[in-house]
């Protein structure tokens, strides 16, 4: 086994390699973990059943030396085997009545993924004072973080703090810049922002407010296919069918063969046909005994 504290305190087998850097010091992690007693045959803790395991922050949801240790020594998508001695977990006094004094643990550990997020932990400690005089540069990478935060969370189909995140990085966004290679560069990562929001409220059936961000978008880039596609999605969805047919085929007329707004138009045109059948019995429906 591979000695990471060179004491024998904390030891590693890899199982399988990751890639990319290893996980820095500041970094929310997601991992699948199993913990043992004795030789592997006393599961006590584990969230290996967990579909989506949240992300947990390194020094404040995972307070166990040693598993940090472990963690630090780890690249996204690798598995290995950790033996922490009662120095690196859970001391002398153990954690009654699951874990005995004096025990050697044992933890099976899998790196899903990991954000590092010592950029935004700094800047939200700062004064408002202090934001306002932060280069832009830095500005842009809080952002772009919190931003993946929520792709982080909508691909785990967390929708609702999915779209906190996304609305926190637009705040971070909502300073004005004289230069206009500068305000350039925050209405791009806003449109991303835009973009992002219109979908999730998408998913969290809210289509008024799908339609107000994608509309947000098309106020900086009128001919951005994807916001019209956005658009054209929400308005079907609270049966405007000639906006939505309007902003459909706009899109369509940029991208003329994405399979994604063709369908859409399908839809539209069935859903269209599906409403004017139903107008149409009421209406017979409702002169039937005059005709009588």
């Amino acid at each position: 086994l591979q000695d990471l504290t060179g004491d024998g305190g904390v030891r590693k087998e890899q199982l399988r390699p990751g890639t990319g850097q290893p996980v820095p010091p500041s970094a929310s992690v997601a991992v699948k973990y199993f913990g043992y007693l004795g030789n592997w045959n006393k599961l006590f803790c584990s969230n290996g059943n967990s579909k989506y395991p949240r992300l947990m922050k390194l020094g404040k949801d995972i307070t166990l030396w040693g598993l940090e240790i472990g963690l630090l020594s780890m690249t996204k998508g690798e598995a290995a085997l950790f033996v922490l001695t009662p120095e690196y977990a859970y001391g002398q006094r153990g954690c009654p009545p699951s874990i005995p004094p004096n025990t050697t643990v044992l933890f099976k550990v899998e790196v899903l993924d990991f954000i590092d997020s010592e950029e935004c932990d700094a800047f939200f400690e700062l004064t408002h004072e202090q934001r306002d005089r932060l280069p832009l540069e830095k500005l842009l990478k809080v952002a772009a973080t919190e931003r993946e935060f929520g792709n982080y969370f909508f691909c785990k189909q967390c929708f609702k703090i999915a779209k906190d995140r996304y609305k926190r990085a637009l705040s971070i966004l909502g300073r004005r810049s004289s230069s206009k290679a500068e305000q350039s560069q925050i209405n791009a990562s806003k449109l991303l922002l835009f973009l992002n929001l219109s979908l999730t409220y998408l998913k969290l059936e809210c289509a008024d407010r799908a339609l107000k961000y994608g509309e947000l978008a098309l106020e900086m880039d009128q001919r951005n296919a994807k916001a019209l596609f956005r658009c054209g999605q929400a308005c079907l969805y609270m049966r405007e069918y000639s906006k939505s047919r309007d902003f459909l085929a706009r899109a369509q007329c940029i991208q003329p063969f994405n399979r994604d707004i063709n369908n859409e138009l399908k839809k539209l045109a069935r859903y269209y046909k599906e409403y004017m059948e139903m107008e149409k019995e009421m209406c017979c429906q409702m002169f039937d005994p005059l005709n009588s």
